[in-house]
């Protein structure tokens, strides 16, 4: 006779109907964020606030759900849907210069989700942050980099450059994304399952 009760314990990385709500959710709000457009730099790389979502994505939801919400996303704008910020499509932007970016997304959102899912059940407005610049910043910027490299003909030390214009606003999205996450793992204990209960799961 199976024992029902140990059946999630079994698999930490199932999903409920909740979870697929929840991402579903998140997906649309990265999708909403992209509205207000971009502000493009000389180098080509535009601003947007679509890595803000990305970054909520992981710290509100962790690995599992944070990543389906910007898979979801991802995959809506490759399909055709103009959700990108300035209204491009997922083509639009991986056939551009700085397709990275866009790819950098979903390992962004997975390394958030994984070092915040490390650091609950508290959530800690501090960590929470440095863990959004690690996962939303350096890990985006380090693919955006190597898409430069590949579809330019930039140097290395051309390519790091382009992402200088970003840093003060990146580290304000990274604040931005640990205040709201913060209250919200207050308000809803349990939302993120520690990392180190799955792993003895």
């Amino acid at each position: 006779m199976t024992d029902l009760s140990k059946a999630p314990a079994s698999r930490p990385w199932a999903l409920s109907m909740p979870d697929l709500a929840q991402a579903a959710v998140f997906a649309a709000l990265i999708a909403v964020l992209g509205l207000p457009g971009q502000i493009n730099l000389a180098s080509g790389v535009p601003i947007t606030l679509q890595s803000l979502g990305v970054m909520l994505a992981g710290a509100v939801l962790g690995p599992k759900k944070g990543t389906l919400a910007v898979f979801i996303f991802m995959v809506l704008a490759i399909a055709g849907l103009p959700i990108l910020s300035g209204g491009r499509t997922g083509l639009v932007a991986l056939s551009s210069p700085t397709a990275g970016y866009f790819i950098g997304f979903l390992p962004g959102v997975l390394v958030i989700g994984l070092l915040t899912a490390y650091l609950m059940p508290r959530y800690n407005v501090f960590a929470g942050i440095v863990f959004n610049i690690v996962g939303g910043v350096a890990v985006v910027y380090a693919f955006g980099i190597i898409g430069l490299l590949l579809k330019t003909d930039m140097s290395l030390l051309a390519a790091i450059k382009t992402n200088g214009p970003f840093l003060a606003g990146d580290a304000i999205k990274a604040t931005i994304a640990a205040l709201v996450a913060a209250p919200v793992h207050r308000g809803r204990p349990g939302l993120i399952t520690p990392l180190r209960r799955m792993k003895n799961a």
